[in-house]
């Protein structure tokens, strides 16, 4: 993501843990442009809708006020990431990813994941 020091982010967009689901957006995009064509309602639509529910529920949440709606949002962010982590599984296991690219996605996965509980501890703690 191109920041502008001029213009700071404000809302969701300066959360460091949507900016990592973001990257993992990106990514889970890049990854399955390559995937076989039979799989775009299988595993491609799962894996893509997966991956862009996370940041887009923290984004819904942040705007929906409060810390128990906050905090529900984040709860749906977290079972959509746990999706993400599995559909990476069959990805490499069907060859449709290689071992660096299932490394690179998971550790993006982990660290967004690891950013993601952190912040529900916060929320849930208030």
């Amino acid at each position: 993501m191109v920041e502008n020091p001029a213009k700071p982010e404000k809302g969701f967009r300066k959360l460091i843990v949507w900016q990592k689901a973001h990257q993992l957006v990106l990514l889970v995009y890049k990854f399955t442009e390559k995937f076989p064509k039979h799989e775009m309602f299988g595993l491609t639509s799962q894996i893509r809708r997966a991956a862009v529910s996370v940041p887009a529920n923290m984004a819904e949440g942040y705007a929906a006020g409060g810390k128990g709606q906050f905090g529900r949002y984040l709860d749906i962010a977290q079972g959509s990431l746990a999706e993400v982590e599995y559909y990476l599984i069959p990805a490499l296991e069907l060859k449709y990813i290689n071992q660096t690219e299932y490394e690179q996605g998971e550790s993006l996965r982990s660290e967004t994941g690891f950013l993601l509980h952190r912040l529900m501890e916060a929320v849930h703690r208030k």
